[in-house]
């Protein structure tokens, strides 16, 4: 895997206003096993912009990588890139996958592959 000084990055935002940097990978990536951190799988639109598909916490080995439990979702959305940072904490991982689902409303199904919580 490319060290993360030499891998392009992009800032999402959240709803709060808080600022959060990934570094962009090209989908699918090699990440090291026991690496949580957050990760959005995204593509650009016709604009050239970053679009998500699906945004995550977790194990990054374990969430980006063919296993994933949405991984035809993604795949049928057209996913290029997956979007990720480190992030050792559990309570702040799911903090920041929250703020993020609540701007970016589009990840969540029919356009994207995110499941609202009760259906």
């Amino acid at each position: 895997m490319a060290t993360p000084a030499t891998l392009p990055t992009c800032v999402w935002t959240g709803a709060s206003g808080t600022n959060y940097t990934y570094h962009i990978h090209p989908n699918p990536p090699n990440f090291s096993p026991n690496q949580d951190g957050n990760y959005i799988y995204t593509a650009k639109n016709a604009e050239g912009k970053w679009f998500p598909i699906y945004i995550g916490e977790g194990c990054l080995s374990d969430r980006c990588c063919d296993n994933h439990h949405q991984a035809r979702c993604i795949a049928e959305k057209g996913a290029t890139h997956v979007h990720a940072h480190l992030n050792a904490v559990k309570a702040d991982r799911k903090a920041e996958e929250d703020d993020l689902l609540a701007r970016y409303t589009n990840a969540y199904a029919p356009n994207g592959c995110n499941i609202r919580e009760g259906g």
